[in-house]
C-alpha cells in the first residue's frame, strides 16, 4: 500500500485522494483497530470514526460514530464534498452514506475481526489503535486522515479525537498531521491544531510534536503522531511502546517500523 501511494504520488494523484486511498485500504484490511478490525461497543455493536482534511483549501470531512460502513473514511470525504457540513454522526451519517450508495457491512458477526495483536480476552479493555495517513502531492499540497474503531471497551456513543478536525487530523500550508492514542488525552492536550499553530509560530515540526506528546503524557495516557511538511520532512513519533507506521518519499526508500527509532 505505501509502494502504491508513492507510485500514484508519482503519476500526479493529489494528497487529498492518497490519503484516502491509504486509510481505506487499512480500514479494509482487518489488520488494524479501524473498519473491519474495530471492536464492539458495550452495547454490542461497532462504531466507527473518520476524519479528512485537504490543507491547501482547508476543506475537511468527518464522521463519527456510525454504524455499518465499510470504508467511513469514504463516507466522511464525501461530507466534505456533497454538504456544507464538516461532520455528521450517528444515524444521520448513516442516513446520509446510504443516499450516497456507500458500501455497507451486511453481516457484521462474519465482517469484522480482531485486528493483529489483538486478542479476544482483550475486547472489553481500553485498548486502542489508529490508522492514519498523511501526504505531500507534486503541487505541494497536503492532505491528512485519520480513521478508528475507537477504543475497546468503550461506552455507545463515545467519540474521541479522530473524527475531530484539529484534534486527531488537521492540515494546512505549513504541515499535515495525523493523531493515534488515547483520544480523550490527545483532545484535552489540544491535538494535531497546537502541533500546527506551534510550527506556524516558527517551531520545528519535531519540537512542536514532542511538546504536545509531553502533554498527553503529563494528562496520563499516551499516543503517537505522523507528519509531513511541504519540504517533505517526515515526522514519525510516539511516546507509548510502540506505533505501527511506515513511510517513502521521492528521496527515501519505504521505511516500516513498529518498536525502533522515533519513540521516547
Amino acid at each position: 500500500m505505501t509502494e502504491a501511494s508513492k507510485a500514484r504520488l508519482e503519476a500526479g494523484a493529489s494528497a487529498l485522494d492518497i490519503v484516502e486511498y491509504a486509510v481505506a485500504e487499512m480500514e479494509s484490511s482487518g489488520l488494524y483497530v479501524a473498519g473491519r478490525g474495530s471492536a464492539p461497543n458495550t452495547a454490542g455493536y461497532v462504531e466507527l470514526d473518520a476524519s479528512i482534511m485537504n490543507g491547501a483549501t482547508r476543506e475537511a470531512g468527518a464522521v463519527a460514530a456510525i454504524v455499518g460502513v465499510v470504508n467511513p473514511i469514504r463516507v466522511a470525504r464525501r461530507v466534505m464534498q456533497a454538504t456544507p457540513h464538516v461532520m455528521l454522526a450517528g444515524h444521520g451519517a448513516l442516513a446520509f452514506a446510504r443516499k450516497q450508495g456507500f458500501e455497507e457491512v451486511s453481516d457484521p458477526g462474519a465482517y469484522y475481526v480482531l485486528p493483529v495483536g489483538v486478542y479476544e480476552n482483550e475486547v472489553h479493555e481500553q485498548k486502542h489503535g489508529t490508522v492514519g495517513a498523511v501526504a505531500l502531492d507534486l503541487s505541494g499540497g497536503l492532505a491528512a486522515a485519520t480513521s478508528t474503531g475507537g477504543t475497546f471497551g468503550k461506552l455507545e456513543g463515545r467519540v474521541g479525537d479522530s473524527p475531530m478536525i484539529g484534534a486527531g487530523t488537521w492540515a494546512d500550508d505549513d504541515i499535515a498531521i495525523s493523531c493515534t492514542g488515547t483520544g480523550e488525552h490527545i483532545i484535552r492536550a489540544g491535538g494535531a491544531i497546537s502541533v500546527a499553530h506551534k510550527v506556524r509560530a516558527g517551531a520545528t515540526p519535531e519540537a512542536a510534536i514532542d511538546e504536545m506528546l509531553a502533554e498527553v503524557r503529563r494528562l496520563g495516557g499516551d499516543g503517537g503522531v505522523i507528519a509531513v511538511t511541504p519540504d517533505g520532512n517526515i515526522v514519525m513519533t510516539y511516546n507509548s511502546e510502540g506505533m505501527k507506521r511506515a513511510s517513502v518519499s521521492s528521496d527515501t526508500p519505504v521505511s516500516v517500523a513498529t518498536f525502533e527509532v522515533g519513540s521516547h
